[in-house]
């Protein structure tokens, strides 16, 4: 069979060249072609012409819609860097502020204690020097006694006449006092 065609094909082939083909074939060909050009040049073209102009509009105003929300991210970014910047401002003088505030009351409270310090310097003094005169006291009393039991027991008599003994005590202690402060 395949022998049949190849013969046949070749029969034809010496009459009619195979790149050319048949004049009728030509024509309505270029008839079809001016029809199919005619219609998409008429129905296809504009409707492809609007569809393309409705997406470049679409296109163009989704370009504008998105440089106006950059144009408004970085309005909110500045302003909340301006913000951020306020605030750690804000936070370090807050900072500082309590800093100071610490020192103060370390002062205060170091003036208070030295102030309480003081008072009770002051009052143990005070009762030092009481507590040193009730003993001066007693202790004159004492020594006077006991001077004057020594001294009637080496005379042999008791000297009885208190002002005068006193006086005599008086007058031994403030020498002794005066013995002691010259050294």
């Amino acid at each position: 069979m395949l022998n049949a065609l190849v013969t046949y094909a070749a029969e034809e082939g010496a009459t009619h060249n195979p790149l050319l083909p048949a004049w009728y074939d030509i024509i309505w060909s270029a008839v079809c072609f001016v029809i199919i050009l005619f219609v998409f040049w008429r129905v296809a073209l504009p409707k492809m012409k609007d569809l393309l102009d409705q997406r470049a509009t679409a296109i163009e105003g989704n370009i504008a819609k998105a440089d106006e929300a950059q144009r408004k991210a970085e309005a909110a970014l500045e302003e909340y860097t301006a913000q951020l910047a306020s605030a750690r401002k804000e936070a370090g003088e807050i900072r500082e502020a309590a800093r100071e505030d610490g020192k103060k009351i370390v002062a205060e409270a170091k003036e208070a204690a030295s102030t309480e310090a003081a008072r009770l310097t002051a009052t143990a003094h005070t009762q030092i020097e009481a507590e040193r005169q009730t003993a001066l006291v007693s202790l004159r009393s004492e020594v006077g006694t006991l001077a004057l039991d020594l001294a009637g027991n080496v005379i042999g008599e008791t000297l009885s006449d208190d002002v005068k003994a006193q006086s005599v005590v008086d007058r031994f202690l403030a020498d002794l006092e005066a013995s002691e402060t010259a050294k």
